[in-house]
């Protein structure tokens, strides 16, 4: 109590010790908010430090996305037009080159054959019949835009102007596949002529009558060898990719009429000619005599 007392004669103490350190307490809060303000201020500060760049570095990337803009722009503006069109077009050559190789591939065991060469690709065409191969032809093709045909040896009465203009410049292959059904069917149409004339010669009572397509026959025939009973067949072939005929026309050229047995005989020969090759139909012409002259002998 003495030193309490002694401690407030030297000081302005008044209300006692209690009030004298609730003084005390309010300077030393006063002290720590004064000490702590410059710290918060510093934060402040930094922060809008902070701010202020980041809003420089935001600008800066804006003026450079401006300026890339537009320099694509006018590097746009300013390409030229002819060369993306050569390029597009040399994409194209390429595309076709590859297909006229896919297709080479796709046709090698059908007929269709081929070789590069410096302009373009040669492709063979051969053409066969019941396991016989016949003739070969060749077309020869310059890759560039338009394609177009070099060389060939396509027979001048085959379509072949007509073909390249459906799907020469827009289906290589449906060009390709078409030429290959019309000399396919030409070369066939052929080699049955030449099988009546070479192997049933003795069954023509005169020459067989064709044009350049063989796609018009006519002669007369027997069925039975040294028989004065004949008939006039005439095959006409409008399908032109086909090797059978369309229109069949067997007559009896005699003037009086034919019994009901010849003329059964004249309608089956029609059917035979529209449903069977040729050569195949005398074949059964021929085995037939061979069985009426076995059974003349027995």
């Amino acid at each position: 109590m003495e030193s309490a007392n002694t401690l407030c004669q030297g000081g302005e103490c008044k209300g006692g010790v209690l009030a004298h350190l609730e003084r005390l307490e309010a300077q030393v809060s006063r002290s720590h908010a004064k000490s702590e303000e410059p710290t918060v201020q510093e934060k402040e500060s930094s922060l809008r430090t902070k701010i202020h760049k980041l809003r420089q570095q935001r600008d800066k990337l804006r003026a450079e996305v401006k300026q890339r803009r537009a320099r694509v722009k006018a590097s746009s503006a300013n390409e030229d037009p002819n060369k993306t069109v050569e390029i597009s077009e040399q994409e194209v050559l390429e595309r076709q080159w590859e297909t006229m190789k896919a297709t080479l591939q796709a046709y090698r065991f059908t007929g269709l054959s081929g070789k590069l060469t410096s302009r373009g690709v040669c492709v063979c065409i051969s053409t066969a019949f019941e396991g016989n191969l016949l003739d070969s032809y060749f077309v020869d093709l310059v890759i560039e835009k338009p394609l177009r045909i070099h060389h060939h040896s396509i027979p001048v009465f085959i379509p072949l102007e007509k073909i390249a203009t459906a799907y020469l410049q827009t289906d290589i292959q449906h060009f390709l596949f078409s030429l290959c059904e019309y000399l396919n069917a030409y070369s066939r149409r052929k080699y049955q002529a030449d099988q009546l004339e070479s192997d049933f010669l003795p069954f023509l009572t005169g020459p067989v009558q064709r044009n350049a397509l063989c796609n018009l026959l006519s002669f007369t025939y027997t069925v039975e060898q040294g028989c004065q009973t004949s008939f006039s067949a005439r095959l006409v072939y409008e399908d032109l990719t086909a090797s059978l005929p369309t229109d069949v026309t067997v007559t009896w050229p005699g003037a009086e009429a034919p019994s009901p047995h010849w003329e059964e005989r004249r309608a089956s020969h029609e059917v035979l000619f529209r449903t069977k090759p040729l050569h195949q139909v005398f074949a059964s012409f021929s085995k037939e005599v061979e069985k009426l002259d076995l059974s003349l002998v027995s």
